[in-house]
């Protein structure tokens, strides 16, 4: 355990904004939070600095009911340029490729760069509403570009670096952008990861390449030198508060990703949590290995940009010693993990050698944490706490958290996220202490809309009414303990998180039952027996006899080449016949049961 002393809960942003609010304690602060909801929101962007041409007539408008609220309407502004308040030599991201030397760029570096992007998109006919898709790995051009696109008034479709030519070809399918940005290769522990191949073979529309290397391109697509212009200046495009940023995706329970749009308040939610929550300042340096693919990418960077601080960026691989070391030398003071990445180092040992004692503390998502592991974690910085953080990408942030002022336990959460609340049901629908997420809306960041399915469906069709109170489905699964602590206990729906990434049951079943020994197949995701990350086992109905040890192997390969070479599939099970509900559902929380 780590506990606060009191000076330092003194230099916490939660600390401070308590006494400019009048609350004793923690606690009163948070119940204000979610029963003033207006007047905590109204806080949080005077708090941030959001800059407006044109101020919102209100905070919050719910007169089409709190399942679709409406956040700052009137207003006209640009949110990126909430992120360039500091001053122009104030450093904004530290990059280090592997095997290079630290690269520093300033604010006003990186505003050049981006200006010189948005003004190059708009010569190339892009207008206001238009769709741009970004598969790149996480370094200084992918951000600016990012910010690039926001600042011109176009969406940012964000595509993961990792994914299969099949996984891009879905996304931009959703999408259909005019452009699309990608890389030549990625540097990955020495060896050439090709990233252009693969967006080419998707049959994308223009792609613009920005290459280390003089590789062939297609006829029409253009190298990132070609496309990039000189001019420095260029003044934001003003959009309304529900016009769309960003478009990200999450797999549900259907095999189709859910599109899921991010406006130009979802970030003030990304910044309001980062402040409170991993109590970013101003001068300190956020690193969190991600992509811009999955929601921590987006949240990096206004998170760490709109509360004037610092992105550490690192371009490999984060699972060995010389990401250890970037996070010294950078003077890295907030690191972003997940648990499968911690994992390797208690393994391999590869962080015994580093200095890690100038981190302020760690921060953790995208999956169930296991405490001998996380206490290990929190030794290798000298007993440093670990800010728990659960949501969604279309929750803009997160629900469950831990803060800098309470007592900080490996692998629990310690509070509902600030201005957010919810409730634990079981499957009768009752109150419980360990039960599926139920979302009490409204909160800034919440999605309004879905690009590919019925939101309201999605999110809200079929709950009951708590207190009154209208909720919105998310589907973990929580432990509440003792204190008003909480567990993550992993998902309740046919959603898996294998590794930080949600993939749906049926994308993996699809596959599978193209294999001809496979005649239906189960996909489901366990925990280990010693703790830690879920793992993946698929049920099969074999159409005829096959070894255990081949269609392991088959099964593996056919899930790393279609879906995410990523995944590994942990145990494959012959059944006879699947067990399913009196309307033909696969009753996959059976198999679960079995197995564990």
């Amino acid at each position: 355990m780590w506990q606060p002393e009191p000076a330092d809960i003194q230099k916490t942003n939660i600390y401070r904004s308590m006494i400019r609010l009048g609350f004793e304690t923690y606690e009163s602060f948070w119940r204000w939070s979610v029963e003033r909801r207006e007047s905590f929101w109204e806080f949080v962007v005077e708090t941030i600095e959001i800059p407006f041409e044109k101020n919102p007539t209100q905070i919050l408008d719910v007169s089409q009911g709190v399942s679709l609220p409406q956040w700052l309407p009137g207003a006209s502004f640009n949110i990126v340029d909430a992120c360039f308040k500091r001053q122009p030599d104030a450093i904004a991201i530290i990059f280090q490729n592997e095997g290079a030397k630290l690269e520093y760029w300033t604010y006003g570096q990186l505003d050049k760069l981006v200006n010189r992007i948005a003004n190059s998109l708009i010569q190339h006919k892009l207008q206001k509403g238009d769709r741009i898709a970004i598969d790149l790995s996480m370094h200084v051009e992918a951000i600016a570009l990012y910010l690039a696109g926001i600042k011109a008034g176009l969406s940012v479709v964000t595509i993961a670096d990792s994914f299969t030519p099949e996984e891009i070809a879905v996304r931009l399918e959703i999408t259909q952008p005019k452009l699309v940005f990608t890389q030549d290769y990625i540097l990955r522990n020495g060896k050439k990861l090709p990233l252009y191949e693969k967006v080419r073979s998707t049959q994308a529309p223009k792609i613009v390449v920005i290459n280390q290397e003089q590789i062939e391109l297609r006829d029409h697509d253009l190298q990132w030198s070609d496309f990039l212009g000189n001019q420095t200046d260029f003044i934001s495009v003003k959009c309304a508060s529900d016009d769309i940023t960003t478009i990200l995706f999450s797999s549900g329970t259907t095999s189709t990703p859910k599109a899921i749009p991010w406006t130009h308040t979802t970030p003030i939610k990304c910044a309001s949590d980062g402040y409170f929550h991993q109590d970013i300042q101003q001068g300190d340096i956020v690193a969190w290995p991600t992509n811009l693919g999955w929601m921590m990418g987006p949240w990096l960077v206004f998170a760490a940009l709109m509360n004037k601080a610092s992105i550490g960026l690192y371009g490999g691989s984060p699972l060995g010693s010389d990401f250890g070391t970037f996070v010294q030398e950078a003077k890295v003071s907030i690191l972003g993990v997940v648990p499968s990445i911690v994992k390797q180092w208690k393994l391999t040992h590869c962080m015994k050698d580093v200095d890690w004692n100038h981190l302020k503390c760690f921060s953790s998502t995208g999956e169930a944490s296991n405490p001998e592991e996380y206490s290990y974690l929190m030794q290798i910085a000298g007993n440093k706490p670990i800010i728990e953080y659960c949501g969604g990408t279309e929750i803009g942030g997160g629900y469950l958290c831990s803060t800098l002022v309470q007592n900080n336990i490996p692998s629990t959460f310690s509070t509902k996220a600030l201005g957010s609340d919810f409730v634990l049901l079981d499957e009768n629908n009752q109150v419980s202490t360990l039960g599926e997420v139920f979302i009490i809306p409204p909160s800034m960041g919440l999605s309004n809309v879905l690009l590919n399915k019925d939101h309201h469906q999605e999110y809200y069709h079929g709950l009951p009414l708590y207190q009154g109170k209208v909720l919105r489905r998310h589907g973990d699964q929580i432990e509440q303990l003792d204190k008003g602590y909480f567990k993550a206990q992993g998902r309740v729906d046919d959603a898996m998180n294998l590794g930080g990434i949600k993939v749906s049951s049926l994308q993996i079943e699809e596959w599978v039952q193209t294999l001809d020994f496979v005649k239906e197949s189960a996909a489901i995701s366990v925990p280990p027996k010693e703790g830690g990350p879920e793992q993946l086992v698929v049920y099969f109905v074999p159409t005829y006899e096959i070894e255990h040890v081949q269609a392991l192997s088959e099964i593996n390969y056919i899930v790393k080449s279609k879906i995410n070479p990523l995944f590994k599939v942990s145990d494959v099970v012959s059944i006879g016949v699947l067990p399913r509900t009196a309307s033909g559902k696969v009753m996959r929380r059976m198999l679960r049961k079995s197995h564990i």
